[in-house]
């Protein structure tokens, strides 16, 4: 997104000033001091270029492409994307300081914006009242459109909501949901409030979710988004039913959801190149470590074009339970998977009872395997 850059006046200061002998005799008794030497246009270009360097952010390591990373090294390696996004705002705000004149001045305060964000994002709590700042100097501007002013609107909600990590995601959500209804009352005809409802509906618990997808479905939000909201609905149908799925695993084993009765069962639709869920995989297997003797098993639904590549990094991450792959992804089609990871809980009698398991898993399933048959 762009934001319309702070309008800078300056404003000149008036000098009284005494005879012309008098300004005369102080032009003569004191040197002319030396001007400060302009900076070039090399020098410029060489700071640009230095900018544009330093706001790549660092690519995660190679490593975790075949390797599910711990969560304390996904943990420092935020850490260190916080600190270098900080670093090149400070940068940004540096060259248009030094050249403000120059034409990249107003990209370079865009910039400082963008980083700023990142930063935040990742954790530098230290650049959150710079971002603040910026955020309300700009809202001030009366000649800010109304698609920059939305958007510095919903950073703001969208932060807001992500500060609540550490209490899960229900509240996470349900911060979100909150900030969304403020920015509908002041942007009631904005088409992505009604986005971000579908999105909260999308994360939340059955009944929440069919309640907002229920709203969404009979507003005037746009087809699309309403579209969306009807196939919601249609999936949460499916909660508190039979989960019908039959195929044969990579190893052969066949495989029938409904020959499971008596067990927990978690379906995950995952895929090897799918960065988020690798990096669940380490809790997913403890999960699975502590409970599996206790009569929980896991369904893997791979999403995956290459069979030879999920053989290889099944085997390496030894990964012990079922996995289906067709290389078309049918029973994401199927059950309209719009997103990976989804993990869907089954409970013992085979009937569907949760879209949302990523989020709490282990307590969900011992909940369910306290459940008499």
């Amino acid at each position: 997104m762009r934001h319309s850059s702070i309008k800078v006046i300056l404003l000149a200061g008036l000098l009284s000033v005494g005879s012309a002998q008098a300004q005369s005799d102080k032009s003569a008794a004191k040197p002319a001091s030396p001007s400060k030497p302009k900076p070039s246009d090399a020098e410029a270009g060489r700071a640009w270029e230095e900018l544009l360097k330093i706001s790549q952010p660092p690519s995660p390591p190679e490593a975790w492409k075949t390797t599910a990373p711990s969560a304390d090294a996904i943990a420092k390696f935020r850490a260190m994307q916080g600190e270098l996004a900080g670093n090149a705002a400070q940068k940004a705000k540096d060259f248009y300081s030094r050249f403000p004149n120059h034409s990249k001045a107003g990209e370079a305060r865009e910039k400082e914006y963008e980083l700023l964000e990142a930063a935040v994002a990742m954790g530098n709590a230290r650049m959150l009242s710079r971002l603040e700042a910026l955020e309300a100097a700009r809202l001030k501007d009366p000649a800010l459109s109304e698609d920059d002013r939305f958007q510095l609107r919903l950073s703001a909600v969208q932060r807001a909501a992500m500060s609540k990590m550490a209490e899960g995601q229900p509240v996470v959500f349900g911060e979100f949901e909150k900030g969304v209804r403020v920015l509908q009352k002041e942007f009631p005809k904005r088409p992505e409030i009604f986005e971000m409802l579908l999105a909260v509906a999308s994360q939340s618990e059955a009944e929440k979710g069919r309640e907002l997808a229920q709203e969404i479905a009979g507003s005037s939000a746009p087809d699309e988004i309403k579209a969306g909201a009807k196939d919601l609905l249609k999936k949460l149908e499916r909660v508190g039913k039979p989960l019908q799925m039959k195929f044969t695993d990579l190893r052969g084993k066949e495989v029938d959801l409904q020959k499971m009765r008596g067990k927990v069962v978690l379906v995950d639709f995952w895929a090897t190149w799918c960065g988020p869920c690798v990096a669940e995989l380490p809790k997913i297997k403890a999960a699975y470590e502590k409970l599996h003797p206790k009569g929980f098993e896991i369904v893997g639904i791979s999403f995956d074009r290459e069979k030879e590549k999920l053989e290889k990094f099944v085997a390496k991450e030894k990964i012990p339970w079922v996995q289906h792959f067709d290389g078309a992804s049918v029973f994401g089609e199927q059950y309209g998977i719009a997103a990976i990871p989804t993990m869907w809980l089954v409970d013992q009698k085979g009937i569907l009872r949760d879209l949302n398991a990523r989020e709490g898993l282990e307590e969900k399933v011992e909940n369910l395997l306290k459940e008499k048959r």
